[in-house]
């Protein structure tokens, strides 16, 4: 009998851990991505543009579930362009074969919270350019499965910390000065209470939406994914500690300083519309995921072990 085969778009921070977890529960797994690079031993990889439909669904072909776990470069003016293609073209990749879709997104829609904890009822309220972006491109994913166009999951997750999460607040930015023993980076405030995602956590969620039965989703389209309980960011670097060896300094950011330097520096300009997210607790609810699956966020110390292990490996001197 032949593996179910699950189709993989995107293969960096949480789609090459995904592979790699959907492998392991004995699927065939095959990545789609656009160019060359590390992917797990044992996929199927297929190089192609996913804003072009047609090969969306030649990649598609065969699948019994298709993630979306995509994310071009962190600039407003190409979300605004790729984001919504990218939506349209999987979705009809998925309906034509068949497919469940299941798609990974962030919790920019729901804007300023009050510090109230979020879960699948938060209403969504964009306060970012980039929040409203996801906002459409959100909508256009449960129209299309409320009108029964295409079966979908979607799994929703803060912000990453872990292995190969370059991209994150606890990337190189924040690793190469704390290998050498100086002073980590804060582009927020440290003492505010914040979920972070552990990566692997992510990915285990995404691969348990994908291979739940649809009695298991009980018909529910959103999740938030399992995570570690929220702490503030000088927590979050204290648990670093241990394994790094040594204590590790935090200097934080002020706000005046990050919008001059959002004058000159485009990654700053554009994170710093998303700086309110440490201005009041945010705080993922991810009761109801716990709840329905018997999954559980590894434990702290175990992902900031691997966290500090990575780093090494990545960031450290060779």
């Amino acid at each position: 009998m032949d593996k179910e085969l699950h189709v993989v778009f995107g293969a960096g921070q949480v789609g090459h851990p995904l592979a790699q977890k959907l492998l392991e529960t004995g699927k065939r797994v095959r990545v789609v991505k656009r160019i060359q690079g590390d992917v797990p031993e044992g996929v199927e990889t297929m190089l192609g543009d996913a804003s072009k439909e047609s090969f969306c669904h030649e990649a598609c072909v065969g699948a019994s579930v298709v993630y979306h776990c995509m994310s071009p470069a962190y600039d407003t003016k190409l979300w605004a362009a790729t984001l919504p293609r990218y939506m349209d073209n999987l979705i009809a990749a998925a309906s034509k074969v068949g497919a469940r879709l299941v798609v990974l997104d962030n919790l920019y829609m729901l804007g300023r919270t009050g510090g109230k904890a979020m879960n699948e009822d938060t209403p969504v309220n964009p306060c970012s350019k980039k929040g409203a972006i996801r906002a459409r491109v959100a909508a256009r994913l449960f129209e299309a499965q409320r009108g029964g166009e295409v079966r979908a999951v979607c799994g929703r997750a803060a912000d990453f910390y872990g292995p190969r999460g370059s991209l994150t607040m606890f990337g190189e930015y924040f690793w190469k000065p704390v290998l050498a023993r100086k002073a980590g980076m804060s582009l927020g405030n440290a003492d505010t209470v914040h979920t972070y995602h552990y990566i692997p956590d992510v990915a285990q969620g995404l691969a348990t939406l994908g291979c739940a039965t649809d009695e298991q989703l009980g018909g529910q389209v959103l999740w938030m994914l399992p995570c570690q309980p929220a702490v503030t960011t000088r927590e979050m670097v204290r648990r670093f500690e241990p394994a790094v060896g040594h204590t590790i300094p935090l200097n934080v950011m002020p706000r005046f300083m990050m919008n001059l330097l959002g004058l000159f520096v485009p990654m700053v300009r554009e994170i710093k519309e998303m700086a309110y997210q440490w201005d009041e607790a945010f705080i993922v609810d991810d009761s109801r995921f716990r709840a329905r699956f018997t999954m559980k966020p590894i434990r702290e110390d175990e992902a900031a072990r691997a966290t500090v292990e990575w780093a090494r490996q990545t960031y450290g001197t060779k």
